[in-house]
């Protein structure tokens, strides 16, 4: 992504256009379901699964990933054996495309997109609209050796995470839903997808052409598409209900501003998650959410004799206790959506809504050799992980199907930890 220096987009509109998008807001957001306090608890973390080495997530993906390398070609297989191997229930797609570059000359780049998805099992292609999770997964090509951790192997570990976590919870509200039989004509047809976009990175300078390879091309072939008719939806686009894009996420104090007005509801949905799970001591990067090895810590150092005429301060460092989305309460002034250049472009300028978390201003190893798993701020990664699983349980409606009988720990070790298979090549599926 570039940071793109243009005029922000101005909150001044015309109060009709202000009355219709509220109006729109209200209509979206009759769908969203709280998750009770029982819920939040119950969300697992990666634990183990996120460790930089030997984490059976991230640590595939942290590797060189250029496109057409095999690097980046490790790096699909991986995804691809995870969701045939653990998820079996989500549906795998690649969609194919080569260009030029300026750093490749004559010479055709390929680039390869991969879209994960589950839908209700009684709805038909066109039929159900589909939260849409996005992360690219190249990464640049100069330096050599870059590996992007923040950019953006961690985002796509976190989205390979909220699936897993959704997983069982969709089974079962489909089964009870079918169970208590479905009204074609009324039901929310409602599934979700993941996006791993190839390409995403510049191959020499940022321009519109030298950017966003996959996501150009994957935007243009989903618009083409066309759906029976009959459907609820003309085409592939079309069924994009919100276009959360992840990105440069795993630094330690984010600080994410709301891009858009007209999905500024659905960040202050993401806001109020954080906001409760920070609440519950529920975030590992807070200082309120002491570590066992903190506690001990404290323990042993209460235990000493102390002069009781002087206290030793206590070291709080009050920005961990700083929100990531930092503009839940906005209402007016700038929105800076035409700011960053990302993956959403190609979408939203085909009428995509787009929720953009992305850090402003960016983590200081942008684009830097320091970008890599050393460098990670574990915690906060958690924290991530855990936030957009939240989100995209309570988009999804699965209140009272998230597993409660389980309540995960901090560390998340005691979920979700499953080995899988030796990774297989694309010509396997």
């Amino acid at each position: 992504m570039r940071a793109i220096r243009c005029r922000p987009v101005m909150a001044h509109m015309p109060n009709i256009l202000q009355a219709l998008f509220h109006l729109l807001f209200i209509y979206l957001a009759a769908g969203y379901s709280t998750l009770s306090e029982e819920s939040l608890r119950a969300l697992p973390g990666p634990g183990d699964d996120f460790n930089i080495k030997t984490g059976k997530l991230l640590s595939p993906i942290l590797q060189p990933r250029v496109p057409g390398t095999p690097g980046s070609i490790a790096v699909q297989n991986h995804f691809i054996d995870f969701f045939k191997t653990t998820l079996p229930a989500w549906k795998i797609e690649l969609q194919n495309s080569t260009s030029k570059t300026p750093a490749t000359g004559d010479r055709d780049v390929p680039f390869v997109n991969l879209i994960i998805s589950r839908d209700p099992p009684w709805s038909a292609p066109g039929f159900s609209s589909r939260l849409t999770l996005v992360a690219h997964y190249d990464s640049l090509s100069v330096p050599e050796g870059f590996l992007g951790a923040v950019d953006s192997a961690v985002p796509c570990a976190i989205l390979m995470h909220v699936a897993r976590s959704i997983d069982a919870a969709l089974t079962a509200k489909w089964e009870r839903m079918q169970a208590d039989g479905i009204d074609s004509a009324f039901e929310d047809h409602q599934g979700v997808q993941i996006f791993f976009l190839d390409g995403e990175e510049a191959f020499k300078t940022w321009t519109d052409t030298d950017s966003v390879y996959g996501a150009r091309s994957l935007a243009a072939e989903m618009e083409s598409s066309a759906f029976a008719a009959q459907s609820t939806f003309h085409n592939a686009l079309s069924t994009i209900s919100l276009f959360v894009l992840l990105d440069l996420l795993g630094a330690k104090n984010p600080t994410v501003p709301s891009f858009f007005m007209t999905t500024h509801w659905a960040y202050q949905k993401m806001a109020s998650v954080e906001k409760r799970l920070r609440s519950l001591s529920l975030f590992e990067s807070s200082a309120k959410a002491a570590s066992p090895k903190a506690a001990s810590s404290s323990k042993k150092a209460s235990s000493k004799k102390a002069s009781p005429k002087r206290k030793t301060p206590k070291k709080v460092s009050k920005r961990n206790d700083a929100v990531f989305l930092t503009e839940a309460d906005k209402t007016g002034g700038r929105w800076l959506g035409g700011m960053i250049g990302d993956d959403h472009v190609p979408f939203m300028e085909r009428g995509v809504e787009v929720l953009h978390i992305i850090p402003t201003p960016f983590p200081h190893v942008w684009h830097k050799m320091e970008d890599d798993g050393a460098h990670l701020d574990l915690p906060t990664v958690t924290d991530w992980s855990r936030l957009v699983t939240g989100f995209t349980a309570e988009w999804m409606e699965l209140e009272g199907f998230m597993n409660t009988t389980q309540t995960s720990s901090k560390s998340g070790r005691d979920l979700n930890a499953d080995e899988y298979g030796p990774m297989k090549d694309k010509s396997e599926l």
